[in-house]
């Protein structure tokens, strides 16, 4: 049985930044996308589990977005889950390397870890990141949130594939190496 792998699959400005600092992520849309949506459409038949951050959360629910309960859903937050969570969203408040050991041992298929900043930034700390596909979209937005908190850190990362799509966006896919503390 092959491992499940925490996939980082996200769209960022090409300043390197995933929302505004509100969560605005009007810039990332393109009346221009192409069929099958830069591939997004094609990632969400290979994943079965979804990981977010409660701001992520948040936004997703005011977006309209609807929790299947098909899926599964954990979100990350210090807080105290809401009474009325959709059905199939889990609020998870623990160490997040054991958390995710435990989620890779369940059968099912690749895990995709949403965002945002913080929580990304959390994981790579603990190791808990196998690959990342960054859609780097044409556009400046000058101040955000970025797709990674910063921290003193070295990762290393391996070049899988890039694909360059007709409305300037470029789609970056990666191998997480290994971390090298204080580098």
């Amino acid at each position: 049985m092959t491992k499940r792998k925490v996939i980082v699959h996200i769209g960022t400005s090409a300043d390197g930044y995933i929302a505004r600092p509100d969560g605005d992520l009007e810039w990332l849309t393109s009346s221009r996308a192409p069929a099958g949506f830069y591939g997004m459409n094609a990632f969400m038949k290979t994943i079965d589990t979804k990981l977010l951050g409660r701001k992520t959360y948040e936004v997703s629910l005011r977006m309209g977005t609807k929790f299947d309960s098909g899926e599964n859903y954990f979100v990350f937050s210090r807080r105290e889950p809401p009474a009325d969570a959709p059905p199939g969203v889990e609020f998870v408040n623990g160490e997040i390397g054991a958390f995710v050991n435990r989620l890779r041992e369940r059968p099912g298929k690749d895990i995709w870890l949403m965002g945002g900043g913080e929580l990304i930034a959390s994981f790579l700390d603990e190791n808990a990141i196998d690959e990342f596909v960054i859609s780097v979209a044409p556009v400046f937005i000058g101040e955000g949130i970025p797709l990674i908190a910063g921290r003193h850190r070295h990762v290393l990362l391996e070049l899988l594939s890039s694909e360059r799509f007709e409305d300037g966006l470029v789609q970056l896919h990666y191998r997480v190496q290994n971390i090298l503390e204080g580098a």
